[in-house]
């Protein structure tokens, strides 16, 4: 056996004469105990909130969306639409046509976007979900969806035919404005449904046939804003995408669920980055503990060291002794916290003990990269704890007991 981890190992299960070493090693303990699973927790419950945002912010979203970003629409040919139709893994794709308009009901406006969609949207989205009164909308009708925000700002319900709610957009063109009926395009519509999925859909987006919102805006039948796809389980997603770009050409741009969610994405990782950094550094206060250990073992066994010293064992190896004992404090201090962490974030998922409003619990979600991430910080702060403490043995130290 290795003689440096035999004696680290005796050091580490023998108790010693001094109960103030014995009481400053067990706060050390706890200290990377404290700090794994604080770590673990605080980890868990952002990964849980997360993918709770998430949830709400991509119910909506498919799995890749082609949209142009000159302009604001293309043409999609019957031959395009023929080849991506042919394209191996993608389920079924729905046309979009969006712009901003003007909302008008019982003389109050709401600017919003129109969405008007195809006979396939409800099969790329689950809108079922998240339509909470009334019913989806028919195709080649003047029906409506519209959000909750919108419904309760311009105060009309579903099927509510007292109440008209006209859709205004400018027309193209250039030129003197002379009247507003020539500047404006509108359309009459009744709202057969209202959604909720979050607060910005729902104060800001409506839902049409896609007959109506070209109408609306003169397009061409063929012309549209975006493609929307839903691909096959289990699809190579990067494979199909370069695909479609390839049949659609340089103009369009083809995202996945988190491109389109690109800023949400990168706020929430940044704060994840945040409160990981701010925790390992409370984590790195509480396991330098760990050299205020080592260093007090190595003066209360400084007759020990002399023996060995005087027998032949290096400096080095010494040294060794004491990195060995304190980076085994540290993992059994590691493992014991991650167990505990573990053991909390299961209680918040199965009881929600602690809630953010009364009827919701504080989300958390067991991610495995997070055990990782723990483990190797608190394994490398205590690996640096423990090389700093052990570099205090210098030979005039031990020589001159």
């Amino acid at each position: 056996m290795n003689f440096s981890l035999y004696i680290a190992k005796r050091y580490l299960r023998s108790k010693s004469s001094n109960n103030a070493i014995n009481f400053i090693t067990i706060i050390a303990l706890i200290g990377v105990v404290l700090g794994a699973a604080s770590l673990f927790v605080v980890l868990s419950g952002f990964a849980g909130l997360k993918d709770f945002t998430l949830q709400f912010s991509t119910v909506v979203d498919p799995d890749l969306k082609a949209e142009t970003y000159i302009g604001k629409s293309f043409t999609l040919t019957d031959e395009d639409e023929s080849k991506l139709n042919s394209i191996d893994g993608i389920s079924i794709f729905s046309k979009i046509v969006e712009e901003r308009v003007f909302v008008n009901s019982d003389n109050k406006n709401n600017l919003a976007i129109i969405k008007g969609v195809d006979g396939n949207f409800n099969q790329v989205n689950n809108v079922d979900s998240i339509v909470v009164q009334g019913s989806w909308l028919e195709q080649k009708t003047n029906r409506i969806v519209s959000g909750w925000g919108i419904s309760r700002n311009l105060s009309f319900g579903v099927l509510d035919y007292g109440k008209a709610i006209n859709l205004y957009v400018p027309k193209p063109g250039k030129g003197q404005i002379t009247s507003t009926k020539n500047a404006l395009n509108t359309v009459k519509t009744i709202n057969v449904g209202i959604f909720d999925v979050n607060e910005k859909l729902n104060d800001n987006y409506i839902y049409s046939s896609i007959d109506l919102a070209q109408q609306l805006l003169n397009y061409k039948p063929n012309q549209i804003s975006a493609i929307e796809f839903k691909l096959e389980n289990n699809a190579n997603k990067a494979l199909i995408k370069s695909k479609i770009q390839h049949i659609l050409g340089d103009k369009i741009v083809v995202k996945n669920r988190v491109e389109l969610n690109d800023a949400l994405y990168k706020m929430l990782n940044s704060e994840n980055l945040l409160i990981y950094l701010l925790l390992t550094l409370v984590s790195a206060l509480l396991i330098f503990n760990v050299i205020g250990s080592i260093i007090m073992m190595i003066l209360e066994k400084k007759q020990s060291l002399n023996t060995l010293f005087n027998l032949g064992v290096t400096v080095k190896s010494m040294r060794r002794i004491f990195f060995l004992q304190g980076s085994a404090i540290t993992l059994i201090g590691c493992v014991i916290g991650l167990f505990i962490g573990f053991v909390v974030v299961l209680i918040q998922k199965k009881f929600g003990l602690v809630p953010i409003t009364p009827t919701l619990a504080y989300p958390v979600s067991f991610k495995l990269k997070n055990f990782i991430i723990v483990f190797l910080t608190i394994s490398v702060l205590g690996i640096i704890s423990s090389k700093i403490s052990a570099t205090k043995i210098k030979k005039k130290l031990i020589s001159s007991y």
